[in-house]
């Protein structure tokens, strides 16, 4: 069982990994902005902001991993390379004398590569709001990458092109990065799908130090 910290538990795929992580028996604490949205939930849920080092470094502490499933909403999609540096500073502000939780961050399909070679975020008709958000997952992957895993153990799941809530079949095919496609050159995933890969990642610690993706 592990000890897992959450941030995002009231997104689309938050919500999914809490439930994923509590039917397998972990243990989850939510740190969300409004604990009341998360009443119900069967974790154990408390204020918390991804954007505060110092929020990030109290759910840190005691805890085995620490996943971030924020996403900007309607906002500013640029607070994702502020959470990620949020991440990772509140992570190293840990003293000497407590563990350092491995951190696992839901990453963007956008920069994977696709069969014809090129990013997602550079084929034809990507509308510009969609484009504008692909690049700042790009950029905060692009800072984690410069985290060396001595200091923190560092993990980023992009998704499918195509990520939608549907069924959780358990099955799933996984790549670094290249983007997953089926025979018919589709890329796709269920939300459900992705939060089984996420979890099975915190339990088999694999791509330590790598983003890595997953499709059908």
């Amino acid at each position: 069982m592990a000890k897992i910290a959450l941030f995002g538990a009231t997104g689309t795929i938050g919500a999914r990994v809490l439930r994923e992580a509590l039917d397998r028996g972990h243990q989850v604490t939510a740190f969300v902005r409004d604990p009341a949205k998360l009443a119900d939930s069967g974790a154990e849920v408390v204020p918390g902001d991804v954007l505060d080092p110092h929020s990030v470094a109290e759910a840190a502490a005691g805890a085995d991993v620490v996943v971030s499933a924020i996403g900007p909403g309607s906002g500013d999609p640029g607070v994702l390379v502020t959470a990620a540096k949020s991440l990772i500073g509140g992570v190293c502000t840990l003293g000497p004398d407590t563990p350092r939780p491995r951190v696992i961050v839901v990453g963007g399909a956008g920069s994977l590569r696709t069969p014809d070679g090129l990013l997602v975020w550079e084929a034809a008709g990507v509308p510009e709001p969609l484009r504008a958000l692909m690049h700042a997952h790009g950029e905060a992957l692009d800072f984690l990458r410069t985290v060396p895993v001595e200091e923190v153990r560092w993990s980023c799941l992009s998704p499918a092109a195509q990520i939608t809530p549907g069924t959780r079949t358990g099955t799933y095919r996984l790549a670094l990065d290249d983007l997953v496609v089926d025979e018919g050159g589709g890329s796709r995933v269920s939300v459900e799908d992705y939060a089984v890969a996420l979890v099975d990642e915190i339990e088999r610690d694999a791509h330590t130090g790598k983003r890595f993706t997953i499709g059908y």
